[in-house]
């Protein structure tokens, strides 16, 4: 069993996301390990990238601006390091196939596996197109996450049963994002999913307060928080770590 799936096993898992070096990667790190201290139980880390197409206007904004103030590819590898030193909490790292691409699909997840990191989210990636890349994630141990939507439907089977560390299932057509409604039929969705793996699923995308999480975490296996930390950061400043803390702590409670 990976470390992903060690960490996510028998527990309703909370799943959160930050943009690295949004506002800086000071404050990334910072957040990072007030995560942890409130019982993050797996935390993605966005590699900014300029066009980040899954994503709502939240995460977008995060992503220009940690480019703006000079945020690289190497620097989320450092981060990753940095943190990896005192947390052992299963990271992920968010991107799109075209940094990967452009950095070496060799070099890159020699690297995540030289810092530390367990595995990566990819988009963009199409399932049938996922070999190029899958050939050197697996030679390092490095997790492809599966994601599946509610237009997977028919491809639930081919899907699921490919899946390793975490279903990620999005729980609404569109981009990311803070949203009231979700796609009817996710728990329907959830067990089909089920059907055909072992691997925990956790619904993401558009969960921004404590109910839609308590509802999300009852059918599922964990929940996936984005914008709404990344909006927090963004409007606390040096505040922040402290602010993502009591966020988390407050979905927690709600999820036991």
């Amino acid at each position: 069993m990976n470390r992903i799936e060690e960490a996510l096993k028998n527990t309703k898992s909370f799943i959160g996301y930050i943009t690295a070096g949004h506002p800086t990667l000071e404050i990334s790190e910072k957040v990072i390990y007030k995560m942890v201290e409130a019982g993050t139980d797996l935390i993605e880390i966005g590699i900014p990238f300029s066009d980040p197409n899954a994503e709502g206007e939240v995460i977008h904004n995060a992503n220009i601006k940690a480019l703006k103030n000079g945020m690289k590819i190497e620097k989320a590898f450092d981060l990753v390091e940095t943190v990896r030193k005192k947390t052992s909490t299963p990271i992920v790292f968010l991107t799109y196939c075209n940094p990967v691409f452009k950095y070496g699909y060799d070099d890159f997840f020699k690297k995540c596996k030289e810092v530390g990191a367990d595995g990566i989210i990819v988009p963009d990636l199409p399932y049938e197109e996922r070999d190029e890349m899958k050939v050197f994630a697996d030679k390092y141990g490095i997790i492809i996450i599966t994601l599946i939507s509610p237009a997977s439907k028919n491809r639930v089977e081919m899907l699921a049963k490919d899946a390793k560390g975490f279903v990620y299932l999005v729980s609404s057509m569109g981009v990311t994002g803070v949203r009231k409604n979700f796609s009817d039929g996710l728990e329907g969705l959830v067990n089909l999913v089920k059907e055909y793996t072992n691997t925990p699923v956790a619904i993401g995308f558009g969960i921004g307060n404590k109910n839609q999480a308590k509802n999300m975490a009852e059918i599922s296996d964990g929940i996936i928080i984005g914008s709404a930390i990344v909006n927090i950061i963004e409007e606390s400043g040096d505040e922040a770590p402290e602010k993502v803390y009591d966020f988390i702590k407050e979905i927690k409670n709600t999820m036991v």
